[in-house]
């Protein structure tokens, strides 16, 4: 899935999901060791889990950040398989 992302550095997420593990994600822009680091800590991660540990993280005095992009974009995810 490509996210478009809102209110932070990165411009976008790529991700897959397999039987509910997160895998592949890849930030475009952004600062490139934090965003390298939250793919490669949620590689094969339940996406249930990823979501519940990153939403709501945020960047300095921005409401949001890249980690918390990623949840939204696994949430978004989640919804149109479900919907």
């Amino acid at each position: 899935m490509l996210y478009k992302t809102k209110g932070v550095c990165a411009s976008q997420i790529s991700f897959e999901v397999k039987d509910n593990k997160v895998h592949n994600v890849s930030f475009l822009g952004g600062c490139s060791g934090n965003t390298q680091g939250v793919g490669r800590l949620v590689e094969g991660m339940d996406a249930d889990e990823a979501i519940k540990r990153l939403k709501g993280i945020r960047c300095g005095f921005k409401p949001t950040s890249c980690p918390d992009q990623l949840a939204r974009a696994l949430e978004e995810y989640k919804n149109t398989q479900n919907g």
